[in-house]
């Protein structure tokens, strides 16, 4: 029942994580043009960064998730916008894709790392990537060092691995990347494609669900995280980072990463 209520939530809502095409845009304008890559979008859900990566690059584009409706919504997605010949979606798990080392130029992965948790995603993704590949991810991070103890408390439960930017850009040279650019999401991408229509959808479930405790609690968590970024989107948010695969150079901790906007 909670997994159910919960995709119930998510499923034919414009993102299943915060974005917006137009920071999809931005992010992939940081790379250096590359002629039809070949690119892996992991935990692709519905496919909102999947397509618009499809139109920017001209490329192949092969989106991964484990929710198999979200999968057959990007298909249908990319029937209807003339992209079929350069989008698939497969189903299978970011744990193991199969995939051979070197398969691809990109790899994307917008709100998804955090399943892996950032550290081990790097580490284990570099490999699928050509030499000189590039990967993009958006991840959770501290905005100030200062959190409340509520908000403290509430990512120490939700995911333990969120960390301030440098901290992260201190991981991206320790695992054989080096930075191009990071910048935060503002505030809009969590709102008009992700939280409000979730809200929406949230009423229209508490009426549909009224006195069944277990899809309630689902609901409830779903209202809690929203309530939570209301109240303190000054201290957290999401950020893009864009990094390449470093064959060659090796760095630690004390190498100064390149410039970015955060």
């Amino acid at each position: 029942m909670p997994d159910d209520i919960f995709f119930e939530l998510h499923e034919g809502l414009p993102r299943q994580n915060p974005g917006r095409d137009r920071y999809t845009r931005q992010a992939y304008r940081m790379l250096p043009q590359i002629d039809r890559p070949r690119i892996l979008d992991i935990g692709c859900g519905s496919g909102a960064p999947t397509l618009e990566l499809a139109k920017l690059s001209q490329g192949e584009v092969i989106g991964i998730d484990t929710h198999q409706p979200f999968l057959d919504e990007l298909t249908h997605k990319a029937e209807k916008a003339g992209l079929a010949s350069r989008v698939r979606a497969v189903n299978c798990s970011m744990f193991d894709m199969g995939f051979p080392d070197g398969s691809f130029d990109i790899i994307w992965a917008e709100g998804s790392i955090y399943i892996t948790g950032f550290e081990r995603g790097l580490r284990d993704w570099r490999p699928l990537l050509k030499e000189g590949g590039f990967l993009v991810v958006s991840e959770a991070v501290w905005l100030r060092l200062d959190p409340p103890q509520e908000i403290a408390d509430y990512w120490r439960e939700a995911y333990p691995g969120i960390k301030v930017v440098a901290e992260n850009l201190q991981q991206v040279s320790r695992s054989g990347y080096r930075l191009i650019r990071c910048f935060a999401l503002p505030e809009d991408a969590w709102w008009r494609e992700y939280y409000d229509p979730i809200e929406k959808r949230i009423k229209k479930l508490r009426t549909k669900y009224a006195g069944n405790r277990d899809a309630l609690t689902v609901i409830d968590a779903e209202q809690h995280e929203i309530d939570m970024y209301k109240k303190y989107y000054q201290w957290y948010g999401a950020a893009f980072f864009a990094m390449k695969k470093d064959d060659y150079l090796r760095f630690c901790a004390c190498c100064p990463p390149n410039d970015h906007s955060i």
